[in-house]
This record gives C-alpha cells, sequence and structure tokens, in this order.
C-alpha cells in the first residue's frame, strides 16, 4: 500500500560493515497475499454474493461506483483479515488487493471518475458508514442512506449456507442455543446493565449446528435469555424442513433455555427433541441423594473423581404441564460435591443416563468456543454504533466474515495441520503473506513472499479449492 511518506532514506543500525537503508519505495506491497484464496472460497460458495441479494439499493445507478455487493465485499473481506474498524477504510480503500479481492476490475483506481478519488479504487469509510445507518423507518429518496436491509432475507440467508453446505441430506441436526454478553462502553441505544455479568451489555442469541452459524441476532440485556427462542428456533425449523422434510432435529442450551414455553413446542413437533441444562434445587438434589453417596464413597476409595447417574421422572410445582426425564450427574471432587442437571425428551432406550450427559449434552460446549471465535477474532462484539439497528448489521457482517472462514476451514483446510485452527490462527499463518502487486493491461501479477513458511499448506488448500467446481450464484426470491 502507498504511503504519503516523504522518500528519504532510512539509516538503520549497522550490519558489521554493511549499511542498513530503507525506503518507502516498493511498490504496491500487501500484508494479505493470501486473501486470494477467500476470493476462491466466494467463487465455489457464493456467500456475499448471496448475502448482499438481502439488501435493497435504492440510489440512481447512473451515479454508482461502487455497488451493494461491492460495499459488503469490502467490509466483509476487511474483517476476516482482521480490520474492524469503519476508520481503516481510508487507508484500505487504496490497498490494490483488496480491491481484487472486492472485485474491482480497475484494482488501483487509475479510472475513477472524481479526480480526488483517483488511485483509490474502493470506498472510504464514509460510504460504508451510511450502509449501516439507515434507519428502519427511511424513505426510498433518503438523500444520503439509500441502502435497505432486509432482515427477514438476512435471516433466511444464514439457513440457506447451511443447507448449500451440506452435499446429502443429515439424519440429525442439532441446533445449540446460547445467549452471551456484548459488553458495550458508550450510550449505545437499547444498553442496560445487566446483573449476571456486571456490566452494561447487549444480549445477543446465536444458534450454530457444529461449526455452522445459523443465527445472530442482537438483543437488549434486560429480557431473559429464552427470549425470542421459541420463534428462532420455530422459523429456523421450518425453513430446514422445506429442504429436508424428514431430518431430525435435537435442540441443545444450558439451563437458562429450560422453559415450559420452549420445551412444550419442541414437544408439539414431529422428529423434534431437546436435551437442556436444568438448575438444581433441593427436590432435584433430593432425588440423587443414593448417587451422591455412592460417589463421595468412590471418591474416598479411589482418591480419583467420581460420577454416579440417576435417572428419573420430575415435573416443578407450578411452571412444568407435564412430567419430564431428568437426568442427574452426582460428582464428587477434591473441592466437593458438583452435582448437575439435564432435561430430555429423549428415551432411556436411546440414550442411558451417562451418554446422554458425557457425549451429547457435553457437547454442546463446543458451541461456546465458536462464540469467543467470532467475538475475539472477528471482531462480533464491535457495536460501539448509537444505533441498535446499525450493530446488528455490523454483527451481521461479521458473522458472513465467520460463514466464509469457516468455508476455508471446512472446503480447504480438511486434512491439513490446519484444520482445527482458528480465525486468528488461519489469518495468521494463510491470509498474511507479503505480497508484490504489479498490474499490467492483461494480467494482475502477485508475487508472494518466497521465505513464506507455509508455502506447502497454501498450495494444497489452493489445490483443494481449485478441484470445487463453480457454480452460478442461487438466486433469492
Amino acid at each position: 500500500m502507498k504511503t504519503d511518506c516523504i522518500r528519504k532514506p532510512i539509516e538503520f543500525q549497522d550490519l558489521g560493515r554493511r549499511k542498513v537503508t530503507g525506503n518507502f519505495d516498493g511498490g504496491d506491497i500487501s500484508s494479505d497475499g493470501g486473501s486470494l484464496l477467500l476470493r476462491e472460497v466466494e467463487e465455489r460458495t457464493h456467500i456475499i454474493e448471496q448475502f448482499a441479494q438481502c439488501f435493497i439499493d435504492h440510489r440512481d445507478q447512473l451515479f454508482v461506483e461502487h455497488s451493494v455487493r461491492d460495499l459488503i465485499a469490502q467490509r466483509v473481506y476487511a474483517i476476516a483479515l482482521g480490520y474492524e474498524d469503519l476508520n481503516d477504510h481510508d487507508a484500505l480503500r487504496g490497498d490494490p488487493m483488496l480491491a481484487v479481492l472486492v472485485g474491482k476490475e480497475d484494482p488501483k483506481g487509475e479510472e475513477r471518475t472524481h479526480e480526488r478519488d483517483r488511485g483509490k479504487a474502493l470506498a472510504g469509510k464514509s460510504t460504508l458508514n451510511r450502509l449501516e445507518l439507515r434507519p428502519a423507518d427511511a424513505k426510498p429518496d433518503e438523500r444520503y442512506k439509500k441502502i435497505e436491509a432486509d432482515e427477514e432475507a438476512i435471516e433466511r440467508f444464514f439457513i440457506e449456507a447451511f443447507i448449500q453446505a451440506h452435499g446429502e441430506t443429515p439424519d440429525v441436526i442439532t441446533l445449540d442455543f446460547d445467549a452471551t454478553d456484548d459488553p458495550l462502553h458508550g450510550k449505545q441505544e437499547g444498553r442496560f446493565f445487566h446483573g449476571y455479568y456486571g456490566e452494561y451489555c447487549y444480549l445477543p442469541l446465536y444458534i450454530f449446528s457444529g461449526e455452522h452459524l445459523l443465527c445472530a441476532k442482537l438483543r437488549q440485556s434486560n429480557i431473559d435469555g429464552a427470549a425470542g427462542s421459541v420463534e428462532e428456533v420455530e422459523r429456523i425449523v421450518k425453513q430446514l424442513r422445506e429442504a429436508w422434510p424428514e431430518v431430525r432435529i435435537l435442540v441443545r442450551g444450558d439451563s437458562g433455555f429450560c422453559r415450559e414455553e420452549f420445551m412444550a413446542w419442541c414437544e408439539g413437533q414431529k422428529r423434534v427433541d431437546y436435551v437442556l441444562g436444568l438448575a438444581k434445587n433441593s427436590r432435584l438434589l433430593g432425588a440423587i441423594e443414593d448417587e451422591l453417596q455412592e460417589a463421595r464413597r468412590i471418591y474416598e476409595e479411589t482418591g480419583k473423581a467420581a460420577r454416579v447417574f440417576g435417572d428419573f421422572m420430575y415435573q416443578t410445582l407450578d411452571s412444568w404441564s407435564r412430567e419430564r426425564r431428568v437426568v442427574g450427574k452426582a460428582e464428587h471432587l477434591e473441592k466437593g460435591q458438583n452435582p448437575r442437571f439435564v432435561v430430555t425428551s429423549l428415551s432411556r432406550t436411546e440414550f442411558e443416563a451417562r451418554e446422554l450427559y458425557e457425549d451429547v449434552y457435553c457437547a454442546r460446549g463446543e458451541m461456546e468456543n465458536r462464540i469467543k471465535e467470532q467475538q475475539n477474532h472477528l471482531f462480533a462484539d464491535r457495536t460501539s454504533s448509537s444505533k441498535m439497528r446499525a450493530n446488528q448489521l455490523r454483527l451481521w457482517f461479521s458473522s458472513v466474515a465467520y460463514l466464509l472462514m469457516h468455508a476455508l476451514r471446512r472446503e480447504g483446510l480438511a486434512g491439513t495441520e490446519l484444520e482445527k485452527a482458528q480465525c486468528n490462527t488461519i489469518r495468521l499463518k494463510l491470509l498474511k503473506i507479503g505480497a508484490l502487486i504489479r498490474v499490467t493491461v492483461r494480467r494482475i501479477w502477485v508475487s508472494l513472499s518466497e521465505s513464506y513458511p507455509y508455502s506447502r499448506i497454501f498450495m494444497r488448500v489452493y489445490e483443494k479449492l481449485r478441484a470445487i467446481r463453480a457454480g452460478p450464484v442461487p438466486l433469492r426470491c
């Protein structure tokens, strides 16, 4: 990327008899040479293209230099590459590598309409900011904020991307629900103080299936963690059943989702089951008293942590409409008793108590790693806009970046030493490659660093991606 520095030699510490001299005269050099792999992923999955179809452009196309698809691609690729802030784009707009990713045929911006924009192929922070700040009640003739996000279409898009990622109909789909905190440090719309987290925050709802993200919904924090979960699971199951009518669905969540309405909805559906955490109380502890004593006896004999499981029918005094199966884990550790409970619609003939708890329920912990990955590495918690609607859009941009990175991991990294790597590791080892960019009439030359240590993995990923046939862009109705 070019700089405005004075081209005066920089004299560094000598190395023996040699002078060490630097200068800002290397031409168009990018630190993101490996990002071309993300473009290969997009050409085969059309994730960004389909997401862009969820927006309505009210601008006069005669005066448009950056299409909606270009603006969204610029934002998503930048997040995937580690540039979380809109302010970053005032420098990034002059980066020919990012322009290549976006699909700009003039990657150096030499043919821009206005003289002030020449040399900058991409949009600046102000243009991208207007993409986020359109209010819900804006009219089509709004002067500046003319790009409208169709929220229902966006929510459907995430499910469609999940379905497209499967070549065959799965036998079982597991939907993991979780609510987490998104700390706020300003006066954002919809902020509230949450006593459990001890801070002002949003309380977004996430739904994953394995590593696939199906829902990322920003919510105020003055609500129950399970608020809206019935509406979300109903929407998702309905769309999944349109593609896979007979697929079996298992819903998992912690005790925050153990609500009568949620369980009753699952019980009223065909081939929908649940396993949910259940907060302990005196009646539940009494039901596994014998198991707790047995676990203590085993611990005292062996000196090692001991688990004994109870399996019984249970109904609350007034909040549940029926008896339900509960599995209790009676565990004794060095620090003492550690009982836990889950409630489920799965029968004993399918899963015995230990298997249900250890293999089925505890597997939901992997979802928390995916949430941390998105928040810490793809900036899902950068919700600093004053408007909640804009912050929801930022969360969706981060979510699409996650889909793109997950597709790279799923399609390109399988079978390599990075197949389980998180997004920040993939970014550091596979995308952040020094590259010299030269643009000619017939070709764009990207000269990658010869000293790049992961070239073997890079080429293997490239070959795997190129072997996947790029299909047409699925059109949204």
